[in-house]
């Protein structure tokens, strides 16, 4: 268990090691993995991105988002030995380390554009659409095991410093009970969707961007906001903003809060754009509204 915090964001990074599973290569009609399908609902989301109320930070807000049809995911994480078959077909690059271990081991020490071009591999060999999850599709997949990064205190411009303190002191009770120890799939068990290790040790790559957006007090934002796509939403055990080349943030890399122990990701399957961008595509008409 560790008991020192890990720098906020470190300009270093360290090798991570990522784990091949020994063995023959599957036949193209195994690839296709188990899923989970979950019924379109309404989903309370936490809003992504960096918000500013007057130029101060404060909670991103709590949004109903309509997801209006089903929404299929892997029940696991990509493994190392799927993962392994996209490297042998030279449509992926090898992650940072390749250790053969036997078992099934996650795939870690991949970028964002690394799991795009697994989604691309798999879709090619399987016939079927696969990408990554948009961050809301995440967020309702993970359920009751989704981590609320909102502080529950709004800006304070006569002390600046409140906010920085209630998020130093959350990040240091995270990592006290954390455990970097690379586990096989499944150790982390099951939510109440049947889906398995949703914010263990391994930060899953989603589409969301990184974005700033300043509101006013009434709760209308700015028209100028920042979107940087560079830098991608990986969600885990904490919402964490990462440069999208990067396959090791262990180090820092600038994410948001305790750096991830380790890269990975699942994908949704689908053949339409992420479910859940109507209802919130109409909730941002309204934050832009004059």
């Amino acid at each position: 268990m560790r008991t020192q915090a890990k720098p906020i964001c470190a300009l270093t990074t360290t090798i991570a090691c990522a784990v091949f599973a020994a063995g023959a290569a599957p036949a193209h009609g195994e690839l296709a993995p188990e899923v989970i399908t979950l019924d379109a609902g309404m989903h309370q989301y936490r809003a992504s991105g960096q918000y500013l109320m007057d130029g101060v930070p404060t909670d991103a807000p709590r949004l109903p988002v309509d997801i209006s049809r089903p929404v299929t995911i892997m029940k696991y994480q990509v493994s190392a030995s799927e993962y392994a078959q996209c490297v042998r077909d030279k449509a992926c690059q090898p992650p940072l380390k390749i250790t053969r271990r036997s078992g099934h081991w996650p795939a870690i020490g991949v970028s964002f554009i690394d799991a795009q071009n697994y989604a691309k591999w798999l879709t090619s060999k399987t016939g079927t659409t696969w990408r990554l999850p948009s961050d809301i599709e995440w967020s309702y997949a993970a359920g009751s095991r989704f981590v609320d990064d909102a502080l529950g205190a709004g800006p304070d411009p006569g002390n600046p410093s409140r906010r920085w303190l209630l998020k130093y002191s959350k990040h240091i009770d995270q990592d006290t009970g954390a455990d970097p120890t690379l586990k096989q799939r499944g150790a982390y068990g099951a939510n109440e969707h049947g889906i398995y290790d949703m914010s263990g040790n391994i930060w899953e790559w989603t589409t969301g961007c990184y974005e700033r957006i300043q509101i006013s007090q009434a709760g209308k934002a700015d028209a100028a906001k920042t979107i940087n796509c560079g830098v991608r939403i990986a969600e885990g055990q904490h919402r964490a903003y990462i440069p999208d080349f990067l396959r090791d943030a262990s180090g820092g890399g600038c994410a948001v809060g305790l750096p991830p122990d380790y890269l990975g990701f699942r994908l949704v399957r689908d053949s339409a754009e992420p479910t859940g961008n109507g209802g919130f595509k109409s909730w941002w008409r309204w934050l832009f509204s004059s």
